[in-house]
């Protein structure tokens, strides 16, 4: 029996992505403090920020790059393999993640899939590559763009800084993602010239997760392009000022649509915000 085309339904999935900082947003605070610090014999981690910060204003230089140079000094100072690739994966497995971060991949999938909708996730910054990579979570992002090292030709050495992601250039790999670029290094594909509407994920389908100051570039870019940006906040410092201060900030100054507590199990308000928005995605079409 032959079946007429129009019993055939088929089902075109729109392109989404979700786009997470990782420090702070996805992982409870600063995941170099998780390991990586005191192996390296980094014992008093204000004071180390600070040399950071010293060191960029005396180079005149930029404080991602001084941060790095500074942990590769510390490693090559006692001769230590801590920053191989192997090593910060191992560091990264010990990383505190927030709740219901483990399972909000498959959760999140499934919802989207259910209302044709094909969902992508993404990694912008200024974390170490290799420690996200080493996480529970590391084989849930298309892409991944982090901080990473060149080494010498053993792989255990560090010599230079290979990748380094600060606050602005965060916005550059927006656009990679929002052309299919799945690469830091392509500066001709970068530059070149695409329609809007020829582009893989449009920016006004991209939903974009940080949580504060260091954001504020790429959340800004992503709500001019069309998209949404969500902050979210440790829900443990709510009590603390500065905490609310922050959040104050970020609505106050139009930085982000929604700011929601970094709790990510079903039902939570995260979860429910960005069901609404893939709703609201599937109906603008």
């Amino acid at each position: 029996m032959f079946h007429s085309l129009h019993n055939v339904k088929q089902v075109l999935f729109m392109k989404c992505a979700l786009i997470y900082d990782f420090d702070g947003t996805l992982a409870e605070g600063d995941c170099a403090q998780h390991g990586l610090m005191p192996a390296l014999g980094i014992n008093n981690v204000a004071s180390f920020w600070q040399s950071v910060k010293e060191r960029a204003r005396s180079d005149d230089g930029d404080e991602i790059l001084s941060y790095l140079g500074l942990l590769a000094e510390k490693a090559n100072a006692i001769g230590s393999q801590e920053l191989a690739e192997a090593n910060l994966k191992k560091h990264g497995a010990t990383i505190p993640l927030f709740p219901g971060v483990e399972s909000w991949f498959k959760r999140i999938n499934e919802y989207a899939h259910q209302h044709d909708l094909e969902l992508y996730h993404y990694i912008i910054s200024s974390g170490l590559d290799a420690m996200i990579r080493g996480t529970s979570i590391g084989c849930e992002f298309k892409d991944i763009y982090a901080c990473k090292y060149h080494y010498s030709s053993n792989g255990k050495t560090v010599t230079w800084p290979a990748q380094a992601i600060n606050y602005t250039t965060k916005t550059q790999f927006l656009f990679r993602i929002n052309k299919g670029i799945h690469n830091s290094w392509d500066n001709a594909a970068i530059n070149k010239f695409i329609e809007p509407e020829d582009r893989e994920i449009p920016f006004e389908k991209m939903i974009y997760f940080g949580d504060g100051d260091t954001d504020i570039p790429a959340m800004k870019m992503v709500r001019y392009q069309g998209g949404v940006s969500l902050a979210v906040f440790d829900s443990k410092k709510w009590n603390n000022p500065a905490t609310q201060e922050k959040v104050e900030k970020l609505i106050a100054e139009e930085r982000a649509n929604y700011v929601v507590p970094a709790l990510y199990n079903e039902g939570e308000q995260l979860d429910v915000t960005v069901k609404g928005l893939l709703q609201l995605f599937k109906r603008k079409g």
